[in-house]
């Protein structure tokens, strides 16, 4: 057999291929390179990469847009990789080649990507009702032979078949059909809406996307890219050749700032508002966000010694039996109670249930003592007794104690009778053990508002004269636990409610401990913000994380452990909710784990987060993540403040010398009248900059009426912030309704009293100073509330946003245009005044405004609340400066 002197030759050139890839461009190279690497990635399968990335109708949403980018990288196998591969390198090459690296690098990862796959979506899930995928680089494919037929149609528009003419547009349509016929799989809509696009893109009607080239010449020239990224093309390739050297942008970037420099109306008039709108846009978009996978965290406990469920808890069997007697035993009480036609009031029925509550404190070993306290607050007297019981650690030196929490009446006002009939079982059975190493402190307050802030205060010795002092104390409170079982059949899950006075939060070790053992150990559900069917969606975690916001804004106390967070104390309430099967063991069981999971603490819990928002029972945003939302609001106020000031400085100044060179000898008007009267009328004399003031000459500013005014309205916020804390409840509605109506009349009285009740009116200048100083002022409070009161901080932000684009009218305005801005301006200020937000809110919500400011009124004289001072003494004098600017337009 004869042996073939050589081997038969190649159907290519091997040297001319190799020298062809190593001449590839930059874009082209790592588009290669990512099609290989995800493909690679398939071959493992931990990690579904086609899941993760396809274009899928269904999947995309808020979270998942990035799928509208990541579809051309991946494919399904080796051989549609390589195929792909083969087709789609020279027409990249070629396109990269001619408009250079960082145009293709916009387009093909951006609206080349994007506009098919919009396409496509549009016609498959809203007209065809399908829900097919599609992954791979054919897109970029058809899309760039569409846009290369353009071209060659306008060279040479037919080729000939036979006798007929076909137009060299309709190219990538055959193609498209028979791939479509040939290789199965293939999405024939998909290949066409790349099609589409690659036509728009040949016609030039995408041009508006491409990016400018003197933006991209200054990337280059700031960023080396020639001179530091190999196979790089440069945007001026027509001209240097593909790999030339590009001009320097340093020239142009000069010029334009230097006309920038020339130009303050853009610099201090119009900047400082687009800066602003895009700070309150930025803020709603960052608080959007947060309920992302990408943003929120899984929660975990940092604390080790909590130990959660590591323990068997044995709580059951003949203790439920000691539950019912201790339950009937009470209800007896009440029927007794009824049948001498006794009123269920809370100051007939303490006496009674309290000596029963002791006999049965006693009974079981405990040191028993009572205290009695009264508040006063709009005129309804709060009065009642409590009564507590302390086992002392026997392994213990009484230097730290726990607090468990049974109210006689719940949050809701609702007889909370089997929670109390658990505490008493739990009080007896805790005193059998002899494992704790921390005192136990059982606490029954008649309701769940003053009766523990009697309680915690004087156990601080805090108390007002009214509340008597505590006979009996134990050490320092690591937690505290409070229990409500207001129903008597069985519950299916518990609902745990954390929010403290003012916003403030227990430690997030405490939730989690409660959830692990709720949830793991005892196979409870549960829930919290009141979401009792959470799916943890997008949409059902966003109104977790408002609805806390609101409850965390308000600053109210939510139960009985809000009394106990304001002096560190970590604490909590489980509520029982729904029809279920779980029974009062398993609430038991329950407070017995956690508080042997206090029991084992060392130092109170510090390594986990304070202030957080839960957006689910496992998921929550801690405050370096959420803290920018509001700093982005507050700062747009600061932004404007600053900008006002310096307009009132340099830009003022700049057109009072102008002016003054251009008037004759005989004025007599100031400097500052000229400023005044050439920013009325919107003069910028900037055609000779010889006219500019010298950078050492400055304007003297006038601040006197503008601090009077702006702190005598602060200071005057102090008389509602009085009334209506003081007065009573049943002058609540018509005070509301007062303060409504003397907030649209008090800025016209100010702005009437400025223009004709003093020797001269305000200045422009003035009028730029007192919004300055009025914005800077809220500003800063915003941005340090904004740490101690996130969602407080955020709320009054935006309803005060539009006071940074509130403004005097110029008098020079006619007055047919004037008069109809300014009242319709006054009118939205008014729609977004605190007493008109209040009486909106109450009308949203469906409770009395007396409900609401009686409540209020008890957080400030009990709880400490001070979310009234923001809002009469921060809000509402930035508002009445804002109405006082568009009152004085109509003047």
């Amino acid at each position: 057999m004869a042996i073939p002197a050589a081997l038969p030759p190649l159907p290519f050139n091997p040297t001319r291929v190799r020298s062809y890839v190593l001449r590839l461009p930059l874009f082209t190279r790592l588009v290669l390179l990512a099609i290989v690497v995800f493909w690679l990635l398939e071959l493992q399968t931990i990690w579904g990469v086609v899941q993760w990335g396809s274009l899928t109708p269904s999947e995309i949403g808020i979270g998942s847009m990035y799928r509208l980018n990541t579809y051309p990288f991946i494919h399904v196998g080796f051989f549609h990789a390589f195929v792909n591969l083969l087709a789609l390198t020279p027409l990249l090459e070629r396109f990269e080649a001619e408009h250079g690296t960082l145009t293709a690098v916009a387009l093909f990862l951006g609206p080349l990507s994007t506009f098919p796959a919009g396409i496509y979506i549009l016609i498959e899930k809203f007209i065809l009702h399908s829900n097919t995928a599609v992954v791979g680089a054919s897109v970029w494919v058809f899309l760039l032979l569409g846009s290369e037929a353009i071209k060659t149609f306008k060279s040479n528009p037919y080729f000939s078949l036979g006798t007929a003419k076909i137009p060299t547009w309709t190219s990538p349509l055959f193609a498209c059909a028979l791939v479509s016929i040939f290789m199965p799989n293939t999405s024939f809509l998909g290949h066409l809406s790349a099609i589409i696009i690659g036509y728009l893109l040949g016609l030039g009607y995408l041009k508006v996307l491409v990016p400018p080239e003197k933006i991209l010449r200054w990337i280059e020239g700031k960023l080396n890219l020639l001179g530091r990224l190999p196979h790089y093309v440069s945007v001026d390739q027509k001209t240097y050749g593909r790999y030339g050297v590009l001009p320097t942008a340093t020239a142009a970037v000069g010029a334009v700032i230097r006309r920038l420099r020339s130009n303050p109306q853009f610099l201090f008039v119009r900047l400082p508002y687009i800066l602003s709108l895009l700070c309150i846009i930025a803020g709603v978009v960052w608080l959007l966000l947060l309920p992302l996978d990408e943003y929120a965290r899984r929660t975990y406990i940092s604390e080790n010694a909590l130990l959660p469920g590591q323990v068997h808890a044995y709580f059951s069997g003949s203790e439920q039996n000691i539950f019912r007697g201790y339950k009937r035993e009470l209800e007896s009480l009440l029927n007794s109670g009824n049948q001498e036609g006794q009123e269920a009031k809370d100051s007939e029925l303490t006496p009674v249930i309290s000596d029963q509550i002791q006999s049965v404190l006693r009974a079981a070993g405990l040191k028993v003592a009572t205290q009695k306290y009264e508040y006063t607050s709009s005129g309804i007297t709060h009065e009642g007794q409590n009564v507590y019981a302390i086992i002392h650690a026997p392994r213990g030196d009484a230097t730290e104690a726990i607090v468990l929490v049974a109210a006689w009446k719940t949050a809701d006002g609702e007889l909370n009778l089997n929670g109390v009939s658990l505490a008493l079982t739990l009080a007896r059975y805790f005193k059998r053990w002899s494992l704790w190493s921390k005192d136990i402190i059982f606490l029954f307050p008649p309701d769940s508002k003053s009766g523990t802030q009697a309680w915690i205060d004087a156990y601080h010795d805090m108390q007002p004269p009214s509340v008597q002092p505590l006979p009996l104390k134990s050490g320092a409170l690591q937690g505290g636990l409070v229990i409500e079982y207001p129903f008597d059949h069985r519950f299916e899950s518990l609902h745990i409610v954390y929010d403290g006075v003012n916003g403030q939060l227990p430690n997030l070790d405490l939730f989690n401990t409660v959830i692990s053992i709720a949830g793991g150990q005892m196979g409870i559900g549960t829930s919290l913000q009141e979401m009792w069917e959470h799916d943890d969606s997008y949409q059902k975690r966003l109104q977790t994380i408002l609805r806390g916001m609101v409850k965390q804004g308000f600053g109210h106390a939510t139960g009985a452990h809000s009394s106990f967070i304001p002096y560190h104390i970590d604490a909590i309430t489980l509520q029982t909710k729904g029809d279920g099967w779980q029974d009062e063991m398993a609430l038991g069981r329950t407070v017995e784990s956690l508080c042997r999971s206090l029991n084992n603490l060392l130092e109170h819990l510090h390594q986990s987060f304070f202030f957080y928002l839960l957006m689910h029972t496992n998921r929550f945003v801690s405050i370096g993540t959420y803290l920018p939302s509001a700093m982005l609001i507050a700062g747009n106020f600061t932004i404007m403040a600053i900008a006002l000031w310096m307009r009132t400085g340099y830009y003022m100044h700049a057109l009072a010398t102008s002016t003054t060179k251009g008037e004759g000898p005989q004025d007599k008007k100031s400097p500052a009248d000229q400023a005044t009267n050439a920013e009325t009328n919107g003069e910028l004399n900037d055609s000779n900059p010889k006219e500019l003031p010298s950078p050492g000459s400055v304007l003297e500013r006038q601040l006197a009426l503008p601090l009077t005014l702006v702190i005598g309205l602060h200071l005057l916020g102090l008389v509602p912030l009085f009334i209506f804390n003081n007065i009573h409840h049943k002058y609540y509605t018509t005070a509301t309704y007062t303060c409504l109506g003397a907030g649209v009349i008090l800025p016209l009285i100010v702005s009437a009293l400025l223009n004709h009740g003093v020797s001269s009116p305000p200045t422009t200048q003035q009028y730029f100073l007192t919004k300055s100083f009025s914005l800077l002022l809220l500003g800063l409070f915003l941005s340090t509330l904004a740490t101690l009161n996130f969602s407080l901080s955020f709320m009054v932000g935006l309803l005060c946003a539009p006071l940074s684009f509130v403004k005097r009218i110029s008098p020079q305005t006619k007055a047919a245009l004037r008069y109809p801005i300014a009242i319709l301006g006054l009118l939205v200020l008014n729609v977004l005044s605190p007493p008109a937000v209040l009486i909106g809110a109450c009308w949203y919500s469906g409770v009395t405004v007396e409900t609401v400011l009686t409540q209020a009124a008890f957080g400030w004289n009990v709880w400490g609340m001070w979310t009234q001072v923001v809002v009469w003494c921060v809000w509402w004098p930035a508002w009445v400066v804002g109405c006082v600017l568009l009152g004085s337009s109509l003047l």
